[in-house]
């Protein structure tokens, strides 16, 4: 069996997030840049399938220069191998852009597997892993808390809001995993070393193939038209009570609509 797992460098959760004011898009140099913490559990998943399974599992991400940090990490939890799509044409690619990017470089390869994480920190959106199956024309079993396999066929006990729906397909599949799946394993010493010697294949927009006029930010359907920082925290109302302090905040909350 192989496996690939779609990961994302994203900005540190803690950190604030800013956009760029050149062009709207995040500005991923103002904060230090983390493997997304969702996309964890996803490699984890591939490890331990890979271990019950014998599989291979391959490492893909999309982004700039030190968003190979994430493949490393990524390999030195386990995992073999790794590409990184890296182009400055690519800057400013929105989901429909990324999922078609992703799903050509993917295709032809021979995953019988392809993993996400439920979604990216810095986008809450949830489309890509649907996205890039649709791309590809194979079954999507999005938000699994539970994988199983039997022969080809793998099933899934997928997070609906009033509990759990069991949904099974055939191999080759796109997966995505929720959060209660597993618990990510630490990079060991070991592991850390191993994946320096581990190989990544770096690839270009012309390396993949890829369609020039259907990536980046002239390519993208969807864009921020404008925005503005977040107004300081506005000092608090001080109500001194002599007496009348009930009346002053009911005066208040009828002021703010909330009574």
């Amino acid at each position: 069996m192989k496996i690939a797992v779609c990961v994302k460098q994203v900005p540190d959760t803690w950190a604030e997030k800013k956009l760029r004011s050149d062009d709207s898009t995040l500005d991923r140099e103002a904060a230090d840049g983390v493997m997304n913490e969702l996309d964890e559990y996803a490699v984890e998943e591939a490890l331990q399938i890979g271990e019950a399974h014998g599989a291979e599992v391959t490492i893909v991400t999309m982004g700039p220069e030190r968003a190979g940090e994430t493949i490393r990490k990524a390999l030195s939890m386990g995992a073999d191998a790794g590409i990184h799509l890296v182009d400055d044409g690519l800057h400013g690619s929105d989901a429909l852009a990324t999922s078609y990017a992703l799903a050509t470089i993917l295709e032809g390869r021979g995953f019988d597997l392809i993993i996400f994480g439920s979604e990216s920190t810095d986008a809450r959106m949830s489309v890509v892993p649907a996205m890039v199956a649709e791309r590809m024309g194979l079954a999507q079993l999005t938000f699994a808390q539970k994988v199983e396999f039997e022969g080809t066929q793998v099933t899934i006990d997928r997070v609906t809001d009033s509990g759990y729906d069991t949904v099974t397909a055939s191999l080759p599949a796109v997966l995505s995993v929720v959060e209660k799946i597993n618990e990510p394993r630490y990079p060991s010493f070991k592991g850390i070393m191993a994946a320096k010697k581990k190989p990544v294949e770096t690839l270009t927009v012309a390396d993949a193939g890829l369609d020039m006029a259907r990536v980046g930010a002239s390519a993208s359907w969807s864009a921020v038209v404008d925005f503005a920082a977040r107004p300081p925290k506005a000092a608090g109302t001080v109500v001194t009570d002599e007496g009348n302090g009930g009346v002053k905040i009911a005066d208040f909350l009828v002021g703010q609509k909330f009574i």
